[in-house]
């Protein structure tokens, strides 16, 4: 079975926060997880939608694990899965809350975003740099002087007691996200000061926050900003100056996700309909590049070998019937360069096969978890930046010669839609192939014998 003759792949999109729409966001996180929309760009079949790939209901290559990776070493913007991810899984957490704890965190409405950004004081023009551009600056004109408590103090405060980033979890109930593997989004062994990059994070918005609070989730709250909102974070959002201002002094005030809503409509729909196509035009490919360049190549050489017969036999004193000769290497290479455009071998296709990607090649083929996805802990949603320049497969696949990357070990395609995708796109390749191969005979046949050879 196979989709409309017509069918397109999706169009490759580019990132663009201009092309955001506030009108076409979802209202809010909860919006969309109620809504069950399974809405898809064009080129998207409802079984591929962005909500049955994040629901876990799609099978290799494209499952959610499959979309972080592309998101991780294709695209490189994977913070954005990460943190939606989170969200939605916080969204649940807090609305499980009694009720008693969650009136300690107001809803933050528009008309107290609106209010607060009326009466917030304009941007300072000394605000605090963060550690590295502080070292970069030291020594010089551009160094940032800070004044220590005692010039302000000169009298020591018998009551002060220095403030300490609390490492205890009272403030957070178990995930049901299912990622992680103690049910917990809060899994992280690195010792990064959580408290001092938030605190770096306010001071650069000119947001004050108190200093207690005993509003729920606050300290995930802290870690969230460390990671994803400080302008240093491991995983920093690619947010505007002013939706980072603005978040922040929603968070300064309350823990309730609606403090996140204009973020998550950004992150999210940057997912839905930029992101999630590309990764589904990305995943139609079954082969690597080097394949897919050696396929044109053959389809190419299919075509000249064509013309190359149909020349002969012409100029030969050989009948017009022995023309029709040429047409196999018309059909085989014309068939083969339109797949091979779209990024499909018809070797592979034939088998239902792909080609391993150049980080799945090199994993522990006697252990189900792959070596590179223990170490990336990419699920982990306060987890290490999301760069892979040092992990091992990269100087491993750099190594190996063109040859053996044509011929890289294959498996099989298990979602039945992307194969439906791919017998499409290759039934209108031999379609197309059957039209340019009629108008070469139609150029070829009529032309008379030339009885030259």
């Amino acid at each position: 079975m196979v989709y409309s003759i017509t069918y397109r792949r999706p169009v490759h999109i580019n990132s663009s926060r201009s092309s955001f729409n506030g009108d076409e966001k979802p209202g809010s996180i909860g919006e969309s997880i109620g809504s069950g929309s399974t809405a898809c760009a064009a080129g998207i079949p409802d079984a591929l939608s962005f909500d049955r790939v994040i629901s876990g209901g799609t099978c290799p290559p494209c499952t959610t694990r499959d979309f972080m990776n592309y998101l991780i070493y294709i695209e490189r913007s994977a913070e954005n899965l990460q943190f939606f991810l989170w969200y939605r899984d916080y969204y649940k957490r807090f609305s499980q809350l009694p009720a008693s704890e969650r009136v300690l965190s107001p809803e933050w409405t528009i008309e107290k975003a609106e209010a607060d950004a009326l009466t917030a004081p304009p941007a300072a023009g000394n605000k605090k740099m963060s550690p590295e551009t502080t070292e970069i600056f030291k020594g010089t004109d551009f160094a940032q002087t800070k004044m220590t408590i005692s010039e302000f103090n000169p009298v020591p405060n018998p009551f002060h007691t220095p403030p300490q980033t609390p490492d205890d979890r009272s403030g957070v109930v178990p995930s049901e996200s299912g990622w992680g593997n103690d049910a917990s989004t809060l899994q992280s062994s690195r010792k990064t000061n959580f408290a001092e990059k938030a605190n770096v994070a306010y001071e650069a918005a000119d947001v004050k926050v108190q200093p207690f609070t005993i509003q729920p989730f606050r300290e995930e709250i802290t870690r969230i900003i460390a990671t994803y909102i400080s302008e240093d974070g491991t995983r920093q959002l690619n947010l505007a100056s002013k939706e980072r201002a603005g978040l922040l002094r929603a968070l300064a005030s309350t823990t309730h996700p609606s403090a996140f809503r204009d973020v998550g409509r950004t992150v999210e729909f940057s997912l839905r309909h930029q992101a999630h196509p590309n990764f589904i035009r990305w995943s139609i490919c079954n082969g690597n590049r080097p394949r897919v360049i050696f396929a044109r190549g053959l389809g190419i050489g299919g075509i000249v070998a064509g013309i190359v017969t149909a020349l002969l036999i012409t100029l030969s004193g050989a009948s017009r019937g022995w023309r029709a000769i040429s047409a196999i290497g018309f059909m085989v290479g014309i068939a083969t360069l339109i797949a091979a455009w779209k990024g499909m071998c018809v070797v592979l296709h034939g088998m239902h096969h792909r080609h391993l990607r150049p980080w799945e090649l090199f994993a522990d083929e006697d252990d189900s978890s792959s070596v590179y996805e223990l170490k990336k802990g990419s699920f982990d949603s306060l987890g290490s930046t999301n760069s892979y320049e040092d992990e091992p497969w990269v100087a491993k696949y750099d190594k190996r010669n063109v040859i053996r990357k044509v011929f890289d070990r294959e498996v099989w395609i298990q979602e039945p839609a992307l194969r439906q995708i791919q017998d499409t796109i290759f039934l209108q390749s031999i379609l197309g192939a059957i039209l340019g191969t009629a108008i070469f005979m139609a150029i070829f046949i009529p032309v008379p014998k030339g009885n030259l050879l």
